[in-house]
């Protein structure tokens, strides 16, 4: 594999970087770090199709190219977001989803992950030598550090929701009905009635129990189902500095401008505890109409 394979014009600029995993180097110079762990999620809501794993193999890549460059072990961190749809329903106007999670089940989850993930993830592992591991997004929103931060988000909630769904200037908070799984997409109704320093208390409404309360703590109170922009502020601020490890989210191109959006969230809350994760963008696979080619277009 020579190093034009990693020469992107979404990561390479002129005269100032000639590979991909060059725009690491200067929070390596700056960081006491252990090893370096490359972070892809991937929404597991149907067969996964090339661009999913041109992101998926350029992550082991990456990993391979920046063990080799700066002598630091690297690892590939994957994460099933099982809070994919896995139906979605519509009821009073309003339409609502049941997620991966709550329709399969763990078990049917790891399942799916073996079949569909794990032969191309052991091929990358055999190829660069680089290890991986596997979690679900269900629980990534059951550690304690994500729930602490997407708690702190709350204390400013419609500057951060001004950022994160500027069509309708509400961020969107899916908290499914304990009694069957079911929540609204948009989260219209859901409310954010008390917020202390022990957690905050919500309610929303299930098209088939009704109205239902969630108290969402860092411990626990339910799960947590937030929308892919407001996961990935959450996502970016729980990682801790002690723990000596540069996170590297790896993420298709078309994410760059998204990520403004990320980023203006991130400045409205302050600084995190530690410094955010370095991004690295892929290329994009396109569909013959020129944009992006994606599970949707392909059905």
């Amino acid at each position: 594999m020579t190093a034009l394979t990693l020469k992107s014009p979404n990561t390479v600029l002129a005269n100032a970087v000639d590979d991909a995993v060059d725009v690491l180097r200067p929070r390596i110079v700056d960081c006491d770090i252990e090893r370096i762990g490359f972070s892809v999620g991937t929404q597991i809501n149907g067969n996964p199709h090339l661009g999913t794993h041109l992101v998926q193999s350029l992550a082991f890549l990456l990993a391979e190219r920046a063990r080799d460059e700066f002598g630091v072990d690297t690892v590939v961190d994957f994460c099933a977001l099982d809070n994919s749809p896995a139906e979605t329903a519509g009821f009073d106007g309003r339409r609502y989803q049941r997620a991966y999670a709550h329709a399969l089940g763990a078990d049917e989850i790891s399942s799916l992950v073996a079949r569909h993930y794990r032969p191309l993830f052991d091929a990358c592992r055999a190829r660069t030598n680089v290890p991986y591991t596997v979690t679900t997004y269900t629980r990534q929103q059951d550690a304690p550090a994500f729930r602490a931060e997407f708690l702190r988000t709350l204390e400013l909630l419609d500057a951060v929701g001004a950022w994160l769904s500027p069509n309708s200037g509400s961020a969107q908070i899916r908290l499914p009905c304990p009694a069957c799984g079911w929540a609204e997409k948009h989260a219209e109704r859901t409310r954010l009635l008390e917020l202390d320093e022990a957690g905050g208390l919500f309610e929303a409404f299930c098209f088939e129990h009704g109205r239902y309360e969630a108290d969402i703590t860092p411990l626990g109170g339910g799960y947590l189902d937030l929308a892919t922009l407001y996961r990935n502020v959450v996502k970016e601020r729980s990682y801790r500095p002690d723990d000596r490890t540069l996170h590297v989210m790896v993420k298709g191109g078309d994410w760059a401008f998204g990520c403004q959006l990320v980023d203006g969230a991130h400045a409205v809350l302050g600084l995190p505890p530690g410094p955010l994760p370095v991004r690295i963008f892929t290329p994009q696979i396109l569909g013959s109409d020129g944009g992006k080619l994606s599970k949707s277009l392909l059905r």
